[in-house]
């Protein structure tokens, strides 16, 4: 792993500059977020981040994809993508259950969220995922942000393509959980061009806390519906998956 990320030079957005902090109102986020032919990049010391931002190359070269770098970790984001933010809560887990997600598209913003009477945290960390790359009707560029390692390595790693590929069975003997939401949210990403950020939770992002406060009001709702893929349990038989279609 790379030195971790301390300054973030943003060269082209709306208030360029450097920046001490990533997330937050007065944060570099905030400059490029839903912001086209935004160019940013993070780096482990100052003199490194005056070095790039100084260099008319970074704000004024054409450019198919801008750098960014989130805490620790460095992600191409393509220029106009769309920007999802998602989260997923559990009252017990198992327990009633919500997901919450807000898909930010330029200057537009849509808010959803859904709570189920009993479900886990990885299955509304799944469906707001699923959720927002469903309400986004023709195949984008998305940038999506999740503080759920499952979700974000269960993708960013080919976990869940290899369970496909293996008619999901996660080992041998031991069949892969989630198994109808990994299939759905694979058919998303095929549809879409989807990058997975991980994000820290509770770390003071506002759309991440914004998520969080949806998910647990949608939890905490009167008459939830049941999530029916919990109910008939995780091992409930799916078609087999032929690899030789990819």
């Amino acid at each position: 792993m790379g030195k971790p990320k301390k300054y973030y030079a943003v060269a082209r957005g709306r208030k360029p500059g450097i920046y001490t902090a990533w997330f937050g109102p007065d944060g570099a986020e905030a400059q490029v977020r839903g912001c086209a032919g935004a160019r940013y990049k993070g780096f482990a010391t100052l003199d490194e981040a005056r070095e790039w931002i100084q260099n008319p190359s970074c704000a004024d070269a054409p450019a198919r994809t801008a750098r960014l770098a989130a805490q620790d970790e460095t992600v191409e984001t393509p220029l106009d993508a769309v920007f999802v933010y998602t989260d997923g809560s559990s009252r017990g887990n198992p327990g009633p259950g919500g997901y919450a997600a807000v898909i930010i598209d330029k200057k537009k913003r849509t808010e959803l969220s859904r709570g189920f009477a009993r479900t886990t945290n990885n299955r509304m960390e799944l469906k707001a995922c699923i959720a927002a790359l469903e309400a986004i009707k023709t195949p984008s560029d998305i940038v999506l942000h999740s503080d759920s390692r499952y979700v974000v390595n269960g993708i960013s790693l080919g976990w869940a393509r290899k369970w496909r590929a293996s008619n999901w069975m996660r080992t041998k003997n031991e069949r892969a959980e989630n198994c109808d939401l990994w299939a759905r949210l694979l058919e998303l990403c095929e549809f879409h061009r989807v990058q997975f950020v991980w994000v820290r939770g509770h770390a003071g992002h506002p759309e991440n806390e914004r998520c969080d406060a949806l998910a647990v009001e949608a939890a905490e709702g009167e008459n939830l519906e049941p999530d029916e893929g919990y109910v008939k349990g995780r091992t409930c038989p799916l078609p087999e998956y032929d690899e030789r279609a990819e």
